[in-house]
């Protein structure tokens, strides 16, 4: 393998590991509790968007629900958050995705509703995109890992006088 195609295929993939890595990581919304009775309430909570920047959206879909509730309020750790009331609710998971008052994403989450005396309150659910997060890692540590090698393997030869 060429010198100059390795160190291609290494900024590819450092360039695809700085796309998918900071996205993944920045992204943030939770729910909490985790699991809720039908009339209890979840703290829906997006971390990374900026209160000036505008309301947090949260999109909350699932059994019987395909609803947005809006966020003016600024969370305790961060960013905006909303409280939702399940009374109302069918039983099941559904799923929260927030966007941000500029338009970009804050990740998804998703909680349950139960029964009233069933399972216990969680303590809340997040679910970055684990995946994205892994991959992007995966890329950057194989990139970093090459162009070590090939540095390695470039080293100048001396030569006896």
């Amino acid at each position: 393998m060429k010198v100059s195609t390795a160190l291609c295929s290494a900024a590819l993939g450092v360039g695809l590991g700085t796309l998918l890595l900071p996205g993944a990581a920045l992204a943030d919304t939770t729910v909490s509790p985790a699991t809720t009775p039908v009339g209890g309430t979840v703290v829906l909570t997006a971390t990374t968007c900026n209160p000036k920047s505008g309301d947090a959206i949260f999109r909350v879909t699932g059994p019987n629900r395909d609803e947005n509730v809006r966020s003016t309020t600024a969370a305790a750790g961060g960013g905006l958050s909303a409280e939702l009331f399940t009374a109302g609710f069918t039983l099941g998971t559904y799923t929260v995705a927030a966007t941000c008052g500029d338009g970009s994403s804050a990740g998804s989450a998703s909680f349950t509703v139960t029964p009233i005396g069933a399972a216990p309150a969680g303590s809340g659910g997040d679910s970055r995109d684990n995946g994205a997060l892994a991959a992007g890692g995966t890329l950057l540590g194989t990139a970093l890992a090459g162009a070590v090698i090939l540095i390695r393997r470039r080293r100048p030869v001396s030569t006896v006088a």
